[in-house]
C-alpha cells in the first residue's frame, strides 16, 4: 500500500518506518525544512533503539520517503496517518490545533477515497471534528478512523512490530477491511485487532496510560509509607506482583513519572472529564502526588544536611525521565535540579543519551560530564534519577575515591541492599531502609 504519514515526531517517525519495513511505500511529511533535509539522508532527530538503521534501510530500498509537500504526499496514498502534537493548553486540554489545520488541508487536496487515520492521542470526539474539517472542501469519499498508538519510548519499534493488540475505532466496513489487511503483518502470532466505535478507541488510550499512572503513583505512596514504618517496598512489590490480577509490570517504586504520554494525557483526561461536569477524583489524586513524589528526593537531601545546601556540589547521574530514551519532557531530572540550584547548590550532571537536550533548556546553569565518573569528582553526594543500565553495576571503590562524601541518594532503587551493607556508603533509596556505613 502506498501510505502517507503526517507529522515525524516520535510517533509518526515510528509508525512511517515500521509500515515501510512490512513492505508498504511511506512517505513522511513534515513542515520542517531542515529536519526532513536531515531525515533524507538518515540522520534522526530522536533516540530511539534500532529507528536510525530502519529508516536508512528503507530508504535505501525505496520504501521510505520524506518531503514538506502534503500534496505531493497524499496524492497516491490509499492511508493517511496524523501523527501530530497535541500539546496540553493552557487549560490542560488537548491542543488540536495541529490535527484539525491538517484536516483542513487534507479537504482541499483529496481527489479520491482515502482512509485518514487518527494516530496522535486525542480526546474523545476528535474523529467527528476531524470528519467535519475535512469534509468541509472535500468532493470524494473518505473515512477517519481512531488508530492510537501504544509505544514505550525505548522500546518502541518493537512495540510496533510485535503489538500486544492494536485498537482500532471504525464504524466503517470498508475502512475496516483496510484497516484490516495493513494489520495483519502484525498480528501473524495471534495478538487481536480489537475493532471498536470512533469514541471508544480515543478513551481507550486516555484510559491506559491513566491507568498506568495511577499504578505507579500508587506504588509511590505504598512506597513512602513503608519509609514511614519501616517496611521494605521491594517485598511489598513483589508481593503483590505475584498476584495474577494486579501483575509485576509498574510496580517499581520511584521519583514519579514523567515524559511525553503520562503526564499530558492524564491532564487531557481530567479537564475532558470536567467539560461533561465529571469529576475524575483519583486522576486528580495522581497528578498532585506524582508532582511531589518527583522532588521527594530533594526533601530526603535536605534532611540530611540540616536544610542548608548553600555552596554543596551534587552529581547526578541520569536526565532522561526513563532509560533508552532521550526525552526529558517532564522528567523528574529537572525539576530535582531546579530545586537544587535554587537551594544554592551547584550541579554536575551525566545521562548516556540526554545531555543535549538538557543543555538546550539549562545552558551554563550546570554541568556537564562526559562519563558518570567524572560527574563525581569532589562532590558531596549522588543523586540517581534515571535507571540506565550503564549505572546498575558501577566501581563502588572508584566511586568513594573521587568523591568528597561518599553519600548516594537513589530515586531508582538500582542497588540491592544486601549490596549496599558491604560498602562505605551512605544509601537513601526509596521505600526501603536507610543504610549508614560511613563511620565503618
Amino acid at each position: 500500500m502506498k501510505i502517507a504519514v503526517v507529522g515525524t515526531g516520535y510517533v509518526g517517525l515510528v509508525t512511517g518506518t515500521c509500515l515501510a519495513e512490512t513492505g508498504n511505500v511511506v512517505t513522511c511529511v513534515d513542515i520542517d525544512q531542515k529536519k526532513v533535509k536531515d531525515l533524507k539522508k538518515g540522520i534522526v532527530p530522536i533516540y530511539e533503539p534500532y529507528l536510525e538503521n530502519l529508516i536508512q534501510r528503507n530508504i535505501k530500498q525505496n520504501r521510505l520517503f520524506f518531503t514538506t509537500n502534503l500534496n505531493s504526499a497524499v496524492k497516491d496514498a490509499k492511508l493517511i496517518f496524523l501523527a501530530l502534537p497535541t500539546p496540553p493548553g493552557e487549560d490542560g486540554s488537548a491542543d488540536l490545533s495541529y490535527v484539525i489545520g491538517v484536516a483542513n488541508d487534507l479537504g482541499k487536496i483529496i481527489e479520491d477515497y482515502k482512509v485518514i487515520i487518527d494516530k496522535s492521542t486525542v480526546p474523545v470526539g476528535t474523529a467527528e471534528k476531524v470528519y467535519d474539517a475535512v469534509s468541509k472542501n472535500a468532493m470524494v469519499d473518505f473515512d477517519v478512523v481512531s488508530n492510537p498508538e501504544f509505544l514505550r519510548e525505548g522500546f518502541a519499534v518493537d512495540d510496533f512490530m510485535k503489538p500486544d493488540r492494536i485498537v482500532i475505532g471504525t464504524t466503517s466496513k470498508r475502512a475496516k477491511d483496510i484497516m484490516s489487511e495493513l494489520y495483519q503483518p502484525f498480528v501473524r502470532q495471534g495478538n487481536p485487532i480489537i475493532f471498536m466505535d470512533e469514541k471508544s478507541a480515543e478513551l481507550t488510550k486516555y484510559a491506559a496510560n491513566s491507568f498506568l499512572a495511577t499504578k505507579i503513583t500508587f506504588m509511590n505512596e505504598i512506597s513512602n509509607y513503608c519509609e514511614s514504618v519501616g517496611a521494605d517496598v521491594d517485598m511489598v512489590r513483589k508481593g503483590i506482583g505475584t498476584d495474577s490480577r494486579i501483575g509485576k509490570r509498574f510496580l517499581f517504586p520511584g521519583i514519579g513519572y514523567g515524559g511525553s504520554c503520562f503526564p499530558k494525557d492524564v491532564q487531557a483526561l481530567m479537564k475532558a472529564g470536567r467539560e461533561v461536569n465529571y469529576n475524575f477524583k483519583i486522576i486528580d489524586s495522581v497528578m498532585k502526588v506524582n508532582q511531589k513524589q518527583k522532588i521527594s528526593l530533594v526533601n530526603k537531601i535536605k534532611s540530611y544536611f540540616g536544610n542548608d545546601l548553600n555552596g554543596l556540589k551534587f552529581a547526578l547521574w541520569g536526565l532522561a525521565f526513563k532509560p533508552e530514551t532521550d526525552d526529558i519532557r517532564e522528567a523528574p531530572a529537572i525539576y530535582i535540579i531546579k530545586e537544587l540550584l535554587s537551594a544554592g547548590a551547584s550541579v554536575t550532571t551525566y545521562d548516556p543519551e540526554a545531555m543535549d537536550n538538557v543543555r538546550s533548556i539549562m545552558g551554563s546553569k550546570i554541568n556537564y560530564a562526559k562519563t558518570s565518573y567524572d560527574a563525581l569528582k569532589n562532590v558531596d553526594a549522588l543523586l540517581i534519577a534515571t535507571e540506565w543500565s550503564a549505572f546498575r553495576n558501577p566501581d563502588f571503590s572508584k566511586m568513594e575515591s573521587l568523591m568528597s562524601s561518599p553519600i548516594i541518594f537513589d530515586g531508582r532503587n538500582l542497588y540491592s541492599l544486601s549490596i549496599m551493607e558491604k560498602k562505605s556508603f551512605y544509601y537513601k533509596s526509596v521505600g526501603r531502609k536507610t543504610i549508614n556505613n560511613l563511620n565503618n
